[in-house]
């Protein structure tokens, strides 16, 4: 059965083009950089939600804030390694203030087989950054989210 997530790409032009991109939190990601971030998403039924409104439900419950109120556009259907689809919306984030998150947590056994539970947060730091950077610094399987992303901004009048 295919897991879905979706989530939202915030992105802005000037003084060049940036993405918004969430690390992750937790013991694993703690002390990775290159590959640990993420477009902020998590996972949908496709059955009892739209992949948009799950977007913007994921984006409040990880990074704490409302997402911008601004045109939504889907630049495509992404496949993660394990075999999630993740449907990405793209929206110009011009006016977004990137501070005061509150993230949202997750527990998990921890340290591993200790019997214990703790509690992290499922991103620790959110920030602006520029496409090339965005390709490095995130999971394999969402990096063409900004190929896709830089295609469509290409597009656009002045582009």
């Amino acid at each position: 059965m295919v897991v879905w997530s979706a989530g939202l790409l915030l992105y802005r032009l000037s003084p060049e083009p940036q993405v918004f991109l969430a690390h992750m939190g937790g013991p694993f990601w703690a002390k990775k950089d290159a590959g640990a971030w993420s477009i902020p998403k998590g996972e949908y039924d496709p059955d009892t939600e739209g992949a948009l409104d799950a977007a913007h439900r994921e984006f409040r419950e990880e990074l704490g804030v409302e997402p911008p109120e601004v045109e939504w556009a889907e630049v495509g259907t992404f496949a993660s390694s394990s075999g999630k689809k993740v449907v990405v919306f793209a929206g110009d984030g011009a006016s977004f203030t990137a501070s005061e998150f509150t993230f949202g947590t997750f527990e998990m056994a921890w340290p591993p087989r200790s019997g214990e539970t703790a509690t992290f947060p499922e991103v620790d730091r959110a920030e602006w950054m520029s496409l090339d950077a965005a390709r490095e610094a995130l999971v394999k399987g969402q990096r063409p989210a900004i190929d896709a992303l830089a295609a469509a901004l290409a597009e656009l009048p002045g582009g």
